[in-house]
């Protein structure tokens, strides 16, 4: 739940900052505080410039904290337009760690500058607010951590606009809540009927391959990695949105491994730490579906969770297993740890095909009916997978890596992740590289022993499954951050939700406005 808005039309006083326990005021980028005559608590302000000998605009990378007469606490920053997204949100976060560590019940934010000035910072400001005043799970004795309860806003009224940004935060928060939960709170059976109460509260429709059916179908990528857990809890979960004017049809494909043990391949100690957060990619797909369809955009939506466990078992699949993906692709299994390529395969297939050929009415269905058709094959389809460790050490965890299969969509991916904050770097998809994935048994290797490039060779097996559809792969290497990550204070960052709407507003919009026979073609 996010902290209450309110909002004033007047910008702030120096009665009413002299009153407030918690305060952060955002100010236009100046070189010189003569301009700012109507900031309360300026002279507070310059004599802590001058015993930190800092200059006016240093404000903009260092923000400043000043004691109250009234006992309160508050911090003066400055956004420069200029810089990226990335560092007015990063700093903004600087400004409201001391405040918001002190677990207010209510925090004012105070914009100042021009209108224009004032309601966009008042966007950023509100975001950073939201995201770290909410509290992810924990099962501590001590008294848990206060939320946020309230914002006291003056300066700047937009209620549509911060309606958008709360709906953002709220998503994000989802998914690093989901992420956060402990192994024995979220198995796949835990998770399959938390999203079924989820789809039903939110009118989502619901529909469940268990393994007995995806044994039917055949999906024996899947079903070689579920199989080493009992009981047989895994499934690929399909949600699905519908709005009444579509401009768009999109497929969403999260990896949901809820604990990821290595399987024969067993993980040592401290590469298992953690291996909860393999569900990660799923949790971002259900905050970026939440967050599409709170903000009303015109797209049919699919999303597509393969939601299992990676174990040791006499059942579990082994290294040099040949096992047949759900397409036909016959798959040479070389490491049992990458088995996220494995789930995802599959779940690529349903995703891109449009139509379960089987036919016929499925179980758990919610929110209407789904009979046995996806109602035809997405525009494009977007995959999020904690996928790789080569991807970490190409680029530690500051960004995450995307594949895409045109010049287009690497443009939209980038753009997306400069607005948003959420910084992506497009990797090589060459078809040469899939040299290193030919079998003598198979028609393709999982893997590599090698490791080398293996984020390319990932990425490469999964196109295999795509059937030509345009699409985008990230791997999210910038899923946890230790000590947060541009807005997001907290070591899980859920990364890939603010870049996914802004993502999907610039696609929309690009697709809008293309002709029909330009826009086949541009796919």
């Amino acid at each position: 739940m996010l902290a209450k808005l309110t909002q004033s039309p007047a910008v702030l006083g120096a009665a009413a900052l002299e009153q407030a326990t918690h305060a952060v005021l955002v100010l236009p980028f100046a070189k010189k505080l003569d301009g700012l005559r109507e900031v309360p608590a300026l002279d507070r302000l310059r004599a802590a410039l001058k015993r930190r000998d800092m200059k006016v605009e240093d404000l903009a990378k260092t923000p400043v904290s000043v004691s109250l007469a009234g006992g309160g606490l508050c911090c003066f920053v400055m956004l420069d337009a200029g810089k990226s997204a990335f560092e007015r949100q990063s700093v903004l976060r600087r400004a409201m760690t001391p405040l918001l560590e002190e677990q207010p019940r209510e925090l004012l934010l105070a914009m100042f500058g021009s209108a224009e000035v004032r309601k966009e910072n008042a966007r950023e400001a509100l975001y950073v607010a939201w995201l770290n005043g909410a509290r992810l799970p924990t099962r501590r004795k001590k008294p848990e951590p206060r939320p946020l309860m309230h914002i006291r806003l003056h300066g700047a009224r937009d209620a549509a606009a911060f309606a958008e940004i709360a709906t953002v935060a709220e998503a994000n928060t989802l998914a690093r809540s989901l992420t956060a939960m402990p192994p024995n709170e979220l198995t796949p059976a835990m998770y399959r009927q938390r999203l079924r109460q989820m789809a039903r509260s939110r009118h989502w429709q619901f529909e469940e391959y268990d393994m007995r059916r995806l044994r039917r179908l055949g999906a024996g990528a899947f079903v070689a990695v579920a199989q080493g857990s009992a009981p047989e809890d895994a499934a690929i979960v399909h949600l699905s949105w519908r709005p009444k004017k579509p401009q768009g049809k999109v497929a969403l494909v999260g990896k949901g491994i809820c604990f990821d043990t290595g399987g024969h391949n067993l993980k040592p100690a401290k590469y298992m730490a953690g291996m909860h957060e393999d569900m990660n990619g799923s949790a971002v797909v259900l905050g970026l579906m939440q967050a599409l369809i709170g903000r009303n955009m015109p797209l049919s939506i699919d999303a597509w969770l393969p939601i299992a466990q990676n174990h040791l078992s006499p059942g579990a699949y082994k290294q040099n297993d040949i096992v047949t993906a759900l397409d036909g692709t016959t798959i040479e299994v070389m490491h049992t740890d990458a088995e996220g390529r494995m789930v995802l395969a599959d779940a690529l297939t349903l995703a891109t095909r449009g139509t379960d050929k089987t036919g016929g009415k499925t179980g758990g269905k919610t929110g209407g009916k789904t009979g046995g058709k996806t109602g035809g094959k997405p525009d494009l389809v977007i995959d999020f997978a904690t996928l790789t460790g080569s991807m970490g050490y190409a680029l530690g965890s500051r960004y995450s890596g995307v594949f895409v299969t045109t010049a287009e969509l690497a443009r939209l991916a980038v753009a997306a992740g400069e607005a948003s904050g959420e910084r992506v770097c497009v990797f090589p998809l060459d078809a040469d590289y899939e040299a290193g994935l030919e079998s003598k048994v198979a028609d393709i290797k999982q893997c590599t022993l090698d490791g080398e490039a293996d984020h390319i060779l990932a990425a490469r097996f999964l196109k295999r499954f795509t059937h030509e559809a345009p699409w985008v792969h990230m791997d999210l290497s910038a899923s946890s951050c230790s000590s947060g990550l541009g807005a997001v204070g907290t070591d899980l960052t859920g990364f890939g939700v603010a870049w996914g709407v802004e993502f999907f507003e610039q696609w929309l919009a690009a697709h809008a406005a293309l002709p029909a026979p330009r826009r086949r073609a541009a796919k």
